[in-house]
């Protein structure tokens, strides 16, 4: 029988070749031109749990994209632990600040990870670290090594809001059935300092459109006379936040959790250094809400931010327009609390009012999704923790995320259950990004330290 260290050694080149084949096919969720592959990524998944040891394997079809459920299913008296994470992507734009092409990877050496990384779109988020928990159920399968029960639900939504998956999870409650949910889609400190999420954001995305003459204008002969939708927009949203970065909505922090001074000194003990963060960002200061560290303005506060705007002409050379219509994509970081479709009817309310006369302002909203909180007393964490200490040889640093997972708060409301956040991805690992990647390391470590977690939350549960 091998152990965890030596069936990684035998069998790294083929868990790299494994990961690069999947990271070649562009399950871009958002684009419904990549509807093939999004499928074609399905199918891949499905094969590999199936290779992995899962006793049933199925395509769950949706209204959108299908959701691969995988079990294997030993001693019902046993625990179960289910796996959650996604195959799609985000889409890779700006393509002209790749270095390489995104669904080409390549594995070069950097000064963060000598060993080399992955880069492709999906790499970190979440190709490669869903795929650690396959090759780590290959190790029990193969070794019989499995002390408990495993299912895995593996989606293709999550980078456009998950939008069937609340549907799936309220009619198949008995099929996932659980003690714990595991999910590998967050990040760590650092190689050398281990961590365990414990809190996510909320999130609420929306789209807003400026329209103000019927059509596009001569910038001369209309100019200074009639509302420019891009001029407006531009004011509306500056006017967002005040003087100390705060955002202006009315009711916006109404029910945001404020953490106590204890609870801020105990999340300052995690190393950080200022310096190196902006020198890794190439900035000479960081911005944000007065009266908070970056640490905490990225993680425990809400944050208003424009994803992206548009309108009139941007291409080469110059044409003198007004144009008829501007467009933005904001996005709400929310904290635990915050309810998000009230958080979207706030701001929708609040932008419409903001309007001058001469435009009329229409907001979409897109998805959005709750914060959420995990107890660091659970069995989950206690054997997440147990986990890394085995393989890191320290005891990992719990730590509250900037990013969010909406589904995860939608688990333990239909499925009451707590979600363990184990994630290996690095700050610097550029997901949602041009150069995306996963350090080999990291990769290869997540499959060593999975099997550990199942083995300690089995021992704990007796």
């Amino acid at each position: 029988m091998q152990t965890i260290q030596s069936y990684i050694e035998a069998n790294k080149d083929r868990f790299l070749n494994e990961l690069i084949d999947l990271l070649k096919i562009p399950s871009i969720s958002a684009d419904s031109a990549y509807k093939g592959d999004v499928l074609k990524t399905a199918d891949v998944v499905k094969s590999s749990l199936e290779k992995a040891g899962c006793d049933h394997v199925e395509i769950c079809e949706t209204e959108g994209y299908p959701i691969v459920y995988g079990e294997k299913i030993i001693d019902k008296n046993l625990p179960t632990i289910l796996v959650y994470g996604h195959y799609d992507v985000q889409p890779p734009d700006p393509l002209d600040l790749w270095n390489s092409p995104p669904f080409e990877p390549v594995i070069k050496t950097t000064e963060l990870h000598p060993e080399g990384a992955i880069f492709a779109r999906g790499a970190c988020d979440d190709k490669g670290q869903m795929y650690m928990h396959v090759k780590a159920m290959e190790y029990m399968t193969s070794n019989n090594e499995l002390p408990c029960n495993v299912k895995f639900m593996i989606e293709g939504e999550e980078e456009v809001g998950s939008v069937n998956l609340a549907k799936f999870v309220a009619s198949n409650r008995e099929k996932l059935a659980n003690d714990v949910i595991l999910i590998s889609d967050t990040g760590m400190i650092s190689i050398d300092v281990p961590s365990i999420t414990t809190g996510l954001r909320g999130l609420s995305y929306v789209e807003v459109e400026v329209t103000g003459p019927n059509r596009d204008l001569h910038s001369g002969l209309y100019g200074g006379a009639v509302a420019n939708p891009i001029n407006v927009l531009t004011k509306m949203i500056a006017s967002l936040h005040d003087e100390n970065n705060h955002i202006t909505i009315p009711g916006f922090y109404d029910k945001v959790e404020n953490l106590s001074d204890a609870e801020r000194a105990e999340m300052a003990k995690a190393p950080f250094s200022l310096e190196a963060y902006k020198k890794a960002l190439d900035i000479n200061a960081v911005y944000g809400e007065a009266g908070y560290t970056t640490n905490e303005r990225n993680s425990i506060r809400p944050t208003l931010d424009v994803n992206g705007i548009w309108g009139g002409y941007t291409g080469e050379g110059a044409k003198t327009v007004i144009a008829s219509k501007a467009y933005a994509k904001i996005s709400m970081r929310l904290v635990p609390h915050q309810e998000w479709e009230e958080i979207t009817q706030l701001f929708k309310t609040h932008f419409e009012s903001i309007a001058p006369e001469g435009v009329t302002v229409k907001v979409s909203p897109h998805h959005g999704g709750q914060g959420y909180v995990t107890p660091i007393d659970s069995l989950g964490y206690k054997a997440a923790s147990k986990a890394y200490e085995e393989t890191f040889g320290k005891t990992p640093i719990p730590q509250r995320s900037g990013g969010s997972i909406p589904i995860v708060s939608l688990f333990e409301e239909e499925l009451k259950s707590k979600t363990i956040l184990m994630g290996f991805g690095l700050d610097s690992d550029a997901i949602h990004s041009p150069n995306e990647h996963f350090g080999v390391w990291n990769y290869l470590k997540g499959i060593e330290t999975i099997p550990h977690f199942y083995k300690y939350f089995t021992e704990l549960s007796k």
